[in-house]
């Protein structure tokens, strides 16, 4: 079958690092081809150049065997080339149909033709199964369901080609396999999709083709029938990685974290922790599995002190806290990963020496009299980023250009590098690529095998299930069963998560 898209010897350098270098990569018609790698490895830069966000520094793109310049997403779109990014291009105070037409209204007497873009909309939405209303506000809506917008958007658009960037980073389970559904009955349709990942399973699922790219250069592709995940894992990496979890039998102490009848309201008034009860022990892996928006964010929230808590109790190594203080969460010897680590624990403009510290400059002897000692706080920087193997230029580098696996090591080496008793880790692996979740889940296991209470709140099971000892299932707001690691499996953990008990 004649290629689609090409891309030859594309190359991208940015001050200090080459994104992409003599990369050659190839699409066809009616095909899925997932483009693998670490954060970092260039393929979110790849693929920007292809719909005209960056321009290459060398290479050459042909679209139906003609070559052609792209300086623009207008560029790309009038060559029926449409992308779906990780953080959503969307206005949540506009409706659907805004969005989706927003920059390419038609119009009628020299108005905006509402009435002909909620047809187009509502005939595409039924077309694919989206179950789309044009007239709901965005903001109203899941986050599965505005990643259709997103992509209703590309296909008003007459988008032939699909470029998706980490499409289920945000996803549950369900969403992402709703997903899939969509991107099969694409495909049937005749589009091509781009479906930029670090999941293998999914890629290995989903694709016909998958391409891994390391460092910014191309290793190789495959078929799904060709390979597996230990091979795919070794091509990103380049070494071989420990898709299992390796950990001893707990060692459990007495209790560092009481929850007792907790009740929490949102910001919005509304009841989302209801009664919860649980204890997590000294040298024990609690995990919380849910799906995302069953109360594990302002559960997160209260016990870390960002959001007050209405009834209940809560007691880290027998003090009970007054909530609403996280200094006083920090104080008692807790450290947080936080679900949204840009959002919530980075100040991303900062340096990665001053995001190092956040929880600690204000102690001796990272602070000096009246002010910060400096010569101690480089030197503290410069030895975390060696053992976290956090991979940035220098500590000065601004946190925002890391990659995400790197943002998240920078939160871990914070967090972890301090005297805890306690830690608190919200999806402490979305987002990332499998080499740095190996090393993320080791750093968890070693932080339990100290002596440490670890509490772990994840949507993904195949986390809950390798890293826990205790499993409680949240399903609005209540722990509706408490099982052990040992016990628990996939099929038990899915059902008690929709909200069938028994």
């Amino acid at each position: 079958m004649a290629e689609l898209v090409s891309l030859k010897g594309i190359t991208k350098k940015f001050p200090g690092v080459i994104a992409n270098d003599a990369v050659d990569f190839s699409l066809r018609k009616g095909e899925i081809h997932s483009l693998l790698g670490e954060n970092g490895a260039g393929k979110t830069t790849l693929m920007n150049i292809l719909y005209g966000l960056y321009t290459p520094d060398g290479g050459e793109i042909f679209i139906n065997g003609k070559k052609t310049d792209i300086h623009s997403p207008s560029d790309a779109l009038g060559q029926g080339i449409g992308m779906v990014h990780q953080h959503f291009m969307l206005i949540p105070v506009m409706t659907v149909c805004e969005n989706i037409i927003l920059g390419n209204e038609t119009k009628k007497n020299g108005l905006i033709d509402v009435e002909e873009a909620h047809n187009r909309i509502e005939t595409l939405s039924k077309r694919y199964n989206f179950d789309l209303n044009p007239t709901d506000m965005v903001k109203d809506l899941p986050i599965g369901t505005q990643q259709r917008v997103e992509i209703l958007k590309a296909l008003y658009r007459e988008a032939n080609v699909l470029i998706l960037d980490e499409p289920t980073a945000v996803l549950t389970p369900q969403e992402s396999e709703e997903l899939f559904t969509i991107l099969r009955s694409l495909k049937q349709e005749g589009k091509s999709i781009i479906f930029i990942s670090h999941k293998l399973k999914e890629a290995l699922e989903i694709s016909d083709v998958i391409t891994v790219l390391r460092d910014g250069r191309l290793v190789g592709s495959v078929t799904p029938d060709r390979t597996d995940e230990a091979q795919l894992a070794r091509m990103m990496v380049g070494r071989e990685v420990i898709l299992k979890v390796k950990k001893q039998k707990k060692k459990p102490g007495k209790p560092m974290l009481q929850v007792k009848n907790l009740e929490v309201f949102d910001r919005r008034g509304v009841r989302v922790v209801d009664d919860i009860d649980f204890t997590v022990r000294e040298g024990e892996i609690y995990g919380v599995a849910g799906v995302q928006g069953n109360g594990q964010t302002e559960l997160v929230e209260a016990l870390t002190g960002l959001l007050s808590f209405t009834g209940g109790e809560i007691i880290i190594d027998d003090t009970n806290l007054k909530g609403d203080d996280p200094r006083e969460v920090i104080e008692l010897g807790v450290a947080h990963i936080p679900e949204d680590r840009q959002k919530h624990g980075l100040v991303l403009p900062y340096p990665v020496r001053d995001n190092l510290i956040l929880c600690s400059y204000y102690r001796e002897p990272f602070s000096k009299r009246l002010g910060l000692n400096f010569p101690y706080i480089t030197e503290t920087a410069g030895r975390l980023l060696e053992e976290f193997d956090i991979k940035a230029p220098g500590i000065l580098t601004t946190t925002e250009t890391l990659s995400g696996g790197n943002q998240q090591k920078t939160v871990v080496a914070r967090e972890l590098s301090r005297k805890i008793k306690l830690l608190i880790a919200s999806q402490p692996t979305r987002g990332l690529d499998v080499g740095s979740i190996e090393y993320i889940h080791k750093k968890i296991v070693e932080t339990r095998d100290s002596g440490c209470a670890v509490l772990l709140v994840s949507s993904e099971l195949d986390e809950i299930l390798s890293l826990s000892d205790t499993i409680g299932v949240i399903y609005k707001g209540r722990i509706v069963k408490t099982i052990t690691g040992e016990e628990a499996t996939k099929e038990q953990l899915g059902l008690l998560m929709a909200g069938i008990v028994g």
